[in-house]
């Protein structure tokens, strides 16, 4: 029985609940779905309440959307989603706790979730031991993928996007940056590999900051990267409300001083730039997807995505993320014969997919996705804010594992 919201009333759906809960304490069962014996249950953890729950909702929209226009069957067998809420950053112990209910009751063989590194970090212990394989959504520390032979990822790591960014800042001449960074793993991974990738084309890092996770006011961090005069403030932070306030707080302050704003993608991401609206122009981005990426694949994703939310609307990456994690599973599935388990994860070595974001494939040696990374540049278009493509790199592997 499907009791999410919205396929009940409130009332119809506690009274559901409710009777389903007393029948299970009355007979000392476990509340285990049923499904049909020739079933693949994927587990899907993401953040789907707290301050982060849009963010989780993308990521099941692009899954979902990817079975509408594919079909629910891979391999021979029905492919079922079970989707669980890790609540967002910050829930280590819940979202191992969810990735062990997910295999030991709901019988889930693949997994696949994980927004935020804490949360993948927990997990990991849980899938070698089930031997269960987890292709992460999102969480893009580089050491992730080596805390489990059972990982592999989506998405890309911090290191292909602020290294390739550092790089390339660096080769327009750029000589002197200042970074602020949230001050969790993934703020640390891109305030290393931007410096490492600056550094290498020669530019210097004239001061640094990290800020809280979840912080709102980036006035004090603003004004000491001012007083140290840089040619570039490079940002990195978690996305959403916090995100839409340094770029707005960003485009006011450095406004007149000549200082370049630079930020790793999700920062900018498409679905925030209303928001941000003008402060959102001429900010210099690196990212693995943007909506105006010219290919079939690309097309097709954004055709389907408009005709479920409406004309002009514009997928996130976190909706094309789950939109290939789905596909990932599906060739895999399709390759091993409905088989998971150490079978699956060698169907996923290797691998490549024609991706809304160009092609990807999976570093057989790393379980790490190959992608290109784009340069972009925040424009005004019809009173709009979009990120223009102004450069690519083909091709880019996690600088951490070379």
């Amino acid at each position: 029985m499907d009791l999410r919201e919205g396929r009940f009333s409130p009332v119809r759906r506690q009274a559901l609940c409710t009777a389903l809960v007393l029948s299970i304490g009355a007979l000392g069962l476990s509340a285990a779905p049923a499904y049909a014996a020739g079933d693949v249950v994927v587990g899907v953890i993401l953040p789907l309440s707290g301050a982060f729950a849009d963010q989780g909702s993308h990521y099941e929209t692009g899954m979902r959307l990817y079975q509408e226009l594919n079909g629910t069957k891979a391999g021979g067998k029905d492919v079922k989603l079970v989707v669980k809420d890790d609540q967002g950053p910050g829930s280590g112990d819940l979202a191992r706790r969810l990735t062990q209910e997910l295999i030991a009751r709901d019988k889930a063989e693949l997994i696949v979730g994980y927004s935020f590194t804490p949360n993948a970090m927990a997990a990991a212990s849980i899938l070698t031991q089930a031997k269960t394989p987890a292709i992460i959504v999102n969480a893009m520390t580089s050491v992730l993928t080596e805390k489990s032979p059972y990982y592999t990822r989506i998405s890309g790591t911090m290191p292909m996007v602020a290294y390739t960014q550092g790089k390339w800042a660096a080769a327009q001449g750029k000589k002197t940056a200042y970074v602020i960074v949230s001050d969790y793993a993934p703020g640390i991974d891109a305030e290393t590999w931007f410096i490492k990738g600056f550094e290498s084309g020669g530019g210097k890092v004239v001061g640094k900051d990290r800020t809280p996770l979840s912080a709102m006011e980036y006035g004090p961090y603003l004004q000491r990267a001012i007083e140290a005069k840089p040619e570039v403030v490079f940002g990195f932070n978690p996305g959403g409300d916090v995100s839409i306030a340094f770029v707005k707080q960003a485009g006011t302050r450095l406004k007149g001083t000549g200082i370049q704003l630079m930020v790793t993608g999700d920062v900018v991401d498409d679905n925030l730039l209303p928001a941000m609206g003008d402060a959102a122009e001429g900010v210099i981005s690196a990212w693995h997807y943007q909506a105006e990426i010219d290919n079939p694949a690309n097309k097709t994703f954004l055709k389907a995505f408009q005709a479920k939310q409406g004309a002009g609307k514009l997928p996130s990456y976190r909706v094309m993320q789950g939109y290939d994690a789905m596909a990932m599973v599906y060739k895999a599935l399709n390759k091993t014969g409905g088989t998971t388990g150490d079978a699956f994860m060698e169907a996923v070595k290797g691998m490549e997919i024609d991706s809304p974001r160009g092609p990807i494939r999976i570093d057989p040696a790393t379980r790490e996705i190959v992608e290109n990374i784009y340069i972009r540049r925040g424009v005004m278009s019809q009173g709009v804010a979009v990120n223009k493509p102004i450069a690519t790199v083909e091709a880019v592997k996690d600088p951490a594992k070379q």
